[in-house]
């Protein structure tokens, strides 16, 4: 059996917005599930700070590598308790995650009156806001989108990744988005990468000119 990704080599730099684009079973989930921790790789490394992942406890590296993936949950909590959650673990002071929340939902244009409901009652665009939210509020090092725009109009779309992009200019903050709109991602990203079958084939420029040659469907 073929594997699923095949000799990918490249490196991500800080105050980068990448995005991961190419066909559907290309392997950009699986690769994002590499660089989370999600699943082991059978061979090569992956470093993080020129640590090899495999050797940083997995609760520390998630705190610094964020995934908001396509089916993120709320697992039982309401919109509130799950942005509040991960900084209880980072053990932060109430009033500090008080303001770190309002501060996010406010670059985030995300409406007060989601936050005292569950993932029963909210629609699968608001899921998917409050996700990137959770995973802006953690202040990562590196924060991984998995085709986080698929439940989202082109108006919302564009506001949050308009605010992604702001914070990887302002604190240096990379970003890897894996997206199958090649327009968003020459919109708002600097870099393609195009892979398919498992391997990296392209590793460019995201703008429209230098992204002519894009192979495949997206």
């Amino acid at each position: 059996m073929p594997p699923i990704l095949d000799s990918i080599s490249l490196r991500l730099y800080p105050g980068e917005f990448v995005a991961l684009v190419g066909p559907a079973g290309a392997g950009k989930s699986s690769l994002f599930k590499l660089m989370n921790r999600l699943r082991s790789a059978s061979s090569g490394t992956i470093y993080f700070n020129q640590q090899a992942i495999a050797t940083i406890p997995v609760c520390e590296l998630r705190q610094q590598v964020m995934l908001a993936g396509q089916d993120s949950r709320l697992l039982g909590m309401t919109a509130q308790q799950a942005l509040h959650y991960p900084l209880i673990l980072q053990k932060l002071p109430a009033s500090d995650r008080e303001a770190r929340v309002a501060d996010c939902l406010n670059r985030l244009q995300i409406p007060q009156e989601w936050l005292n409901k569950t993932e029963l009652e909210l629609s699968g665009g608001q899921q998917q806001q409050i996700a990137i939210a959770r995973a802006l509020v953690t202040q990562p090092q590196l924060l991984l989108l998995d085709e986080p725009t698929s439940a989202l109009d082109l108006g919302a779309a564009h506001r949050i990744l308009s605010t992604i992009q702001a914070q990887v200019k302002e604190q240096g903050l990379t970003v890897v988005m894996s997206n199958h709109q090649l327009e968003i991602a020459q919109k708002f990203c600097d870099r393609l990468l195009y892979l398919e079958q498992g391997r990296l084939l392209q590793d460019r420029a995201a703008s429209t000119e230098d992204s002519q040659g894009m192979r495949g469907p997206l």
